[in-house]
């Protein structure tokens, strides 16, 4: 395994940043491919990312190869050497590991001699937080590149290490947060019916969301609403309080029952704010589309895998987890896949996970073939 590319691993993991801060990493990327001769950067593209392109001598199918910079604000458990040294910030993702995989196809793509098309290496900001995707796509930067096809990949603990994880449906859920605002009626704590207090509302709201659980991962109907927060009033023992917030997320398999649960959502909301005579407000943000999968470019990531003699896992339903990479399916030809990072590995956002190297040269493999696959094949259509 090519030791300059273990070497950026360790040193982005040093030093993870924060979604939207992601200024260090980017400097230390485009350090690391400047000296590997891509045609041309394309520098803040949605807001603070960055390609490299390398374009060769004729018109033709451009491929996207798509990673995140940014990390988790985790403080790090581990104690080797190559710890984050940012307090309360790590690579808890692997996010790390996902750009030295695609940084690292730079020694590949130097020595190629495609007679056309276009490679672009993307590194996205903030996928943590459901923003990066969408301000890449806004970007006319990239709007311009007119990528043909899009692939990513996540690594996945508990999978085998080096196996390939495949699945028709989708990769990643759809996934949205909300909170509730609530405003009663503040009174004294000895006479709470002279006011308007929130909890049994949300009481009543938690127990009546429950019933829109569908935990079934096969059904199209799968949703999963999780209480993550709840505030209300004050450590004051002599007020009865007026405010409460009530914070969910929640998931589906696709927007069109993310939509009606919504709607569902709403309702119940309203029904009994009116019983309990409260008011309210809200608000939604960290929406993750759900990641479908283009049946050709699936397709193409089966066969690569295949031809690699990589161990496929193909899965019924897609992963629980958010990922942007959802906004990019929407408008363009894509597919991720997850690579095995090992049965016995951390879980992604536990504070002693840690992206295993050993797996770059797969996830390297990978991504290289999908390029041959379109390009090649390109050429090969062209000349005959």
């Amino acid at each position: 395994m090519n030791p300059e590319i273990i070497k950026l691993r360790k040193e982005l993991h040093q030093n993870p940043e924060l979604s939207g801060n992601e200024y260090e990493t980017v400097n230390r990327i485009k350090e690391f491919i400047t000296s590997h001769h891509p045609t041309h950067f394309i520098e803040n593209i949605g807001n603070n990312g960055l390609a490299a392109v390398y374009t060769f001598p004729k018109p033709g199918t451009t491929i996207t190869i798509r990673c995140e910079l940014d990390a988790l604000p985790i403080e790090e458990e581990n104690e080797f050497d190559h710890r984050s040294q940012n307090e309360g910030v790590s690579h808890k993702c692997g996010h790390d590991g996902h750009m030295a995989i695609v940084a690292g196809l730079v020694f590949w793509i130097k020595k190629q001699k495609f007679k056309s098309g276009k490679v672009v290496l993307l590194f996205q900001p903030a996928e943590e937080t459901g923003k990066g995707a969408y301000e890449i796509l806004s970007d006319q930067k990239f709007k311009q590149l007119n990528s043909d096809y899009i692939f990513a990949l996540h690594n996945i603990p508990g999978a085998p290490l080096h196996s390939i994880i495949t699945m028709k449906k989708g990769f990643s859920a759809e996934v949205v947060s909300f909170v509730i605002h609530l405003t009663g009626k503040k009174s004294h704590a000895a006479q709470p019916e002279n006011g308007i207090n929130p909890a049994l509302l949300i009481s009543d709201l938690i127990k009546e969301f429950s019933t829109l659980n569908v935990t079934e991962p096969l059904s199209d109907d799968f949703a999963i609403l999780t209480p993550v927060h709840i505030t209300m009033g004050e450590k004051a023992y002599g007020i009865s309080p007026a405010m409460g917030e009530l914070h969910y997320t929640i998931r589906t398999w696709n927007t069109e029952r993310m939509d009606l649960l919504k709607k569902q959502l709403q309702e119940i909301v309203k029904t009994k704010c009116m019983l309990h005579n409260l008011t309210y407000t809200i608000d939604w943000f960290e929406y993750f589309p759900a990641s479908q999968n283009d049946h050709d470019c699936n397709k193409m990531i089966y066969t690569v895998a295949k031809e690699n003699n990589f161990k496929i896992i193909q899965r019924p339903y897609p992963f629980r987890f958010g990922e942007d990479f959802g906004w990019f399916a929407k408008h363009y030809k894509t597919a991720m896949f997850g690579l095995g990072s090992g049965v016995n590995s951390p879980a992604l956002h536990h504070s002693n996970y840690d992206f295993p190297d050993e797996i770059i040269e797969t996830g390297i493999k990978m991504f290289t073939s999908l390029i041959e696959k379109t390009i090649h094949s390109e050429t090969h259509n062209t000349s005959s």
